[in-house]
């Protein structure tokens, strides 16, 4: 592994960085809850921003159920950039900010190849809570406006 020094502009959202593991929930109106197993990982090149992945699982047998990747961006004075790839089909650009340790981001553009689902919003809110990741996430899906769909506490676990 190659060692790299975190840039000064990222020590804000430096709370984020290692791997962590935990359980979430889903709902959303137009399907059945859900509950998950995940697993998040922030990292650095030693470049002004976070690589990011995740990927989450079904509890009760371990069967794949999403993943993501992409990259933070920290542009100084509390402002932030985060751009997302799915392999369900949409990227996401969004916006926002990191005041202490919760950050705040809102989409700007949802783009979509021509058969994912019609995804136009996202937002997204991360907390760092004693020892715990929080984080919620807000969907804009088809005729339904920006609405509640995952939250999720993860542990630390590298």
């Amino acid at each position: 592994m190659i060692a790299a020094e975190l840039q000064p502009v990222l020590k804000p959202v430096a709370f984020l960085l290692g791997t962590w593991r935990g359980e979430g929930s889903g709902e959303y109106p137009t399907i059945q809850p859900f509950r998950y197993r995940e697993e998040v990982r922030f990292s650095h090149t030693g470049k002004a921003f976070l690589v990011y992945t995740q990927r989450t699982e079904a509890l009760e047998d371990g069967r794949p159920l999403h993943s993501e990747a992409g990259y933070l961006r920290s542009l100084g004075d509390g402002r932030l950039e985060l751009v997302i790839a799915q392999p369900i089909g949409f990227a996401e650009v969004e916006l926002g900010s990191v005041s202490g340790n919760r950050i705040e981001l809102q989409s700007t553009q949802v783009l979509r190849t021509p058969t994912a689902k019609p995804v136009s919003a996202i937002a997204r809110k991360i907390w760092l809570e004693g020892e715990r990741l929080h984080y919620e996430l807000a969907m804009a899906l088809g005729g339904t406006a920006l609405t509640h769909h995952l939250s999720a506490a993860l542990v630390r676990v590298s």
